[in-house]
């Protein structure tokens, strides 16, 4: 059973949730547009407000799920395993060419259940971050760095090592993100400019 499990929050994280509505209401590949990345800041940027709610509730809607799964089986197991499993499926997705998120909204799901003072104390360092810097990736970086000291100040949570790797992980993925940092073209999120990126959707009702 928590093999079985593991493999259906992975499955769960799969589904590419701004890849979909992007083809569904838009007709595009998001991945193809912005930043290129299928989460729910570029679905922002490129599909709109709507899009970005939808986008992000569903993605959300699957870390909280799969943290949900061995609650839900009565399995003796810390829900934070079957989370970051989903966010492993979010970021590398078997649905989408291994070509996912950079993990924030599917993260803040799996905390939601799993552990939600920790949710709280990395978001609102999330969002001061982006409120200080203006980066959004800089706020997202900072989620996994929070959760590393987190554990390593608790004194019931011993996911020191779990932390880190997902630390590291949020700094290979936002790796394009440091590079054009470094370049000078990463935009602010108050940046005017991005309303060029966004794409009418083939429905307007939408």
């Amino acid at each position: 059973m928590f093999w079985l499990l593991l493999l259906a929050s992975y499955l769960i994280g799969s589904i590419p949730t701004a890849l979909i509505v992007g083809k569904l209401f838009f007709g595009v590949d998001i991945r193809d547009h912005g930043s290129k990345n299928p989460g729910a800041t570029n679905t922002l940027r490129v599909l709109g407000k709507k899009s970005a709610i939808l986008v992000l509730l569903i993605d959300l809607a699957k870390g909280a799920v799969a943290a949900y799964l061995p609650i839900y089986f009565n399995l003796d197991v810390d829900p934070i395993y079957f989370g970051l499993v989903a966010v492993v499926g979010h970021c590398f997705p078997i649905f989408a060419g291994f070509r996912g998120g950079k993990a924030i909204a599917t993260t803040a799901g799996a905390l939601l259940i799993a552990n939600f003072p920790l949710l709280v104390v990395s978001y609102t360092t999330f969002f001061l971050v982006i409120f200080l810097t203006k980066y959004v990736f800089f706020g997202s970086i900072s989620v996994g760095l929070t959760m590393l000291i987190y554990a390593l100040i608790s004194t019931k949570l011993e996911l020191e090592l779990i932390f880190l790797l997902f630390s590291l992980l949020l700094i290979y993925l936002h790796r394009s993100n440091i590079r054009n940092l470094i370049l000078g073209i990463e935009p602010k999120i108050n940046d005017k400019t991005l309303i060029n990126d966004r794409i009418p959707p083939k429905n307007s009702g939408f």
